[in-house]
Protein backbone atom coordinates (compact mmCIF):
# COMPACT_ATOMS: atom_id res chain seq x y z
CA UNK A 1 0.00 0.00 0.00
CA UNK A 2 2.87 2.79 1.01
CA UNK A 3 4.52 1.52 -2.77
CA UNK A 4 1.08 2.80 -4.15
CA UNK A 5 0.91 6.39 -2.08
CA UNK A 6 4.71 7.54 -3.32
CA UNK A 7 4.34 6.22 -6.87
CA UNK A 8 0.75 8.81 -6.70
CA UNK A 9 2.78 11.36 -5.07
CA UNK A 10 5.80 11.24 -7.47
CA UNK A 11 2.91 11.56 -10.10
CA UNK A 12 1.04 14.37 -8.45
CA UNK A 13 4.66 16.23 -7.91
CA UNK A 14 5.71 15.37 -11.47
CA UNK A 15 2.69 16.89 -12.27
CA UNK A 16 2.57 20.07 -10.36
CA UNK A 17 6.30 21.12 -12.02
CA UNK A 18 4.92 20.32 -15.65
CA UNK A 19 1.77 22.88 -14.89
CA UNK A 20 3.39 25.61 -12.71
CA UNK A 21 6.06 25.18 -15.66
CA UNK A 22 3.42 25.90 -17.97
CA UNK A 23 1.99 28.61 -16.25
CA UNK A 24 5.78 30.43 -15.58
CA UNK A 25 6.15 30.35 -19.01
CA UNK A 26 2.34 31.81 -19.91
CA UNK A 27 3.20 34.69 -17.36
CA UNK A 28 6.43 35.36 -18.86
CA UNK A 29 4.95 35.58 -22.22
CA UNK A 30 2.34 37.66 -20.85
CA UNK A 31 4.60 39.94 -19.65
CA UNK A 32 6.61 40.21 -22.49
CA UNK A 33 3.39 40.94 -24.91
CA UNK A 34 2.24 43.56 -22.23
CA UNK A 35 5.89 45.03 -22.44
CA UNK A 36 6.44 45.66 -26.14
CA UNK A 37 2.56 46.27 -26.62
CA UNK A 38 2.48 49.57 -24.23
CA UNK A 39 5.81 50.38 -26.05
CA UNK A 40 4.77 50.13 -29.24
CA UNK A 41 1.63 52.37 -28.59
CA UNK A 42 1.33 56.37 -28.23
CA UNK A 43 3.35 57.85 -26.42
CA UNK A 44 5.84 55.85 -27.71
CA UNK A 45 8.88 53.85 -25.53
CA UNK A 46 7.12 55.74 -22.45
CA UNK A 47 5.24 54.16 -19.21
CA UNK A 48 2.28 55.53 -17.37
CA UNK A 49 3.38 55.11 -13.85
CA UNK A 50 0.14 53.12 -12.73
CA UNK A 51 1.34 50.89 -15.91
CA UNK A 52 4.57 50.48 -14.69
CA UNK A 53 3.79 49.69 -11.29
CA UNK A 54 1.44 46.43 -12.60
CA UNK A 55 4.44 45.93 -14.85
CA UNK A 56 6.43 45.44 -11.60
CA UNK A 57 3.88 43.30 -9.69
CA UNK A 58 3.66 41.40 -13.07
CA UNK A 59 7.28 40.71 -13.02
CA UNK A 60 7.37 39.48 -9.04
CA UNK A 61 4.56 37.59 -9.96
CA UNK A 62 6.79 35.34 -12.50
CA UNK A 63 9.53 35.48 -9.85
CA UNK A 64 7.20 33.84 -7.25
CA UNK A 65 6.28 31.14 -10.08
CA UNK A 66 9.53 30.56 -10.40
CA UNK A 67 10.17 30.44 -6.97
CA UNK A 68 7.40 27.85 -6.40
CA UNK A 69 8.99 25.85 -9.43
CA UNK A 70 12.12 25.49 -7.35
CA UNK A 71 10.64 24.49 -4.23
CA UNK A 72 8.77 21.81 -6.34
CA UNK A 73 11.55 20.59 -7.81
CA UNK A 74 13.51 20.35 -4.89
CA UNK A 75 10.59 18.37 -2.92
CA UNK A 76 10.96 16.35 -6.10
CA UNK A 77 14.85 15.46 -5.39
CA UNK A 78 14.81 15.14 -2.21
CA UNK A 79 11.98 14.55 -0.66
CA UNK A 80 12.15 17.65 1.85
CA UNK A 81 10.05 21.23 1.86
CA UNK A 82 12.98 23.82 1.34
CA UNK A 83 12.69 26.28 4.01
CA UNK A 84 14.76 28.71 2.73
CA UNK A 85 12.96 28.52 -1.02
CA UNK A 86 9.60 29.24 1.17
CA UNK A 87 10.80 32.11 2.97
CA UNK A 88 12.04 34.16 -0.14
CA UNK A 89 8.98 33.06 -1.78
CA UNK A 90 7.17 34.86 1.01
CA UNK A 91 9.32 37.50 0.67
CA UNK A 92 9.23 38.29 -3.03
CA UNK A 93 5.02 38.15 -2.10
CA UNK A 94 4.92 40.44 0.33
CA UNK A 95 7.39 42.81 -1.83
CA UNK A 96 5.05 42.89 -4.74
CA UNK A 97 1.91 43.76 -2.71
CA UNK A 98 3.78 46.67 -1.10
CA UNK A 99 4.73 47.36 -4.39
CA UNK A 100 1.37 47.64 -6.33
CA UNK A 101 -0.55 48.81 -2.98
CA UNK A 102 -2.41 51.98 -2.90
CA UNK A 103 -1.28 53.66 0.63
CA UNK A 104 -4.72 56.29 0.13
CA UNK A 105 -7.06 52.53 -0.09
CA UNK A 106 -5.69 51.65 3.20
CA UNK A 107 -5.59 52.08 6.89
CA UNK A 108 -3.58 52.97 9.14
CA UNK A 109 -3.87 49.14 10.85
CA UNK A 110 -3.81 47.29 7.40
CA UNK A 111 -0.17 49.01 6.96
CA UNK A 112 1.50 48.43 10.04
CA UNK A 113 -0.04 44.40 9.68
CA UNK A 114 2.64 44.69 6.58
CA UNK A 115 4.77 46.25 8.10
CA UNK A 116 4.82 43.55 10.53
CA UNK A 117 4.17 40.62 8.22
CA UNK A 118 7.56 42.63 6.63
CA UNK A 119 9.37 42.46 9.74
CA UNK A 120 8.72 38.92 10.99
CA UNK A 121 9.72 37.34 7.13
CA UNK A 122 13.07 39.41 7.44
CA UNK A 123 13.85 38.18 11.21
CA UNK A 124 12.88 34.56 9.77
CA UNK A 125 14.76 34.64 6.72
CA UNK A 126 18.13 36.19 8.79
CA UNK A 127 17.74 33.53 11.38
CA UNK A 128 17.58 30.90 8.63
CA UNK A 129 20.54 32.05 6.99
CA UNK A 130 22.02 32.32 10.35
CA UNK A 131 21.32 28.73 11.19
CA UNK A 132 22.69 27.36 7.63
CA UNK A 133 25.74 29.05 8.13
CA UNK A 134 26.64 28.03 11.55
CA UNK A 135 25.66 24.18 10.91
CA UNK A 136 23.29 24.00 13.45
CA UNK A 137 19.57 22.24 12.59
CA UNK A 138 17.77 25.33 13.63
CA UNK A 139 15.66 23.33 15.43
CA UNK A 140 16.32 22.60 19.45
CA UNK A 141 17.76 19.87 20.65
CA UNK A 142 15.52 16.67 21.45
CA UNK A 143 15.93 15.29 25.04
CA UNK A 144 15.18 12.11 25.91
CA UNK A 145 13.79 11.63 29.47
Amino acid sequence: MLKYLEKLEGIVVRSLVIMMALVVLFASLDLAWIIVKDLSTPPYLLFDVNRLLEIFGMFLLVLIGIELLESIRMYLDHRLVHVEVVMTVAIIAIARKVIILDVKDLDGLKLIGIGVIIVALAGGYVYIKRCYRDGSICAPERRDA
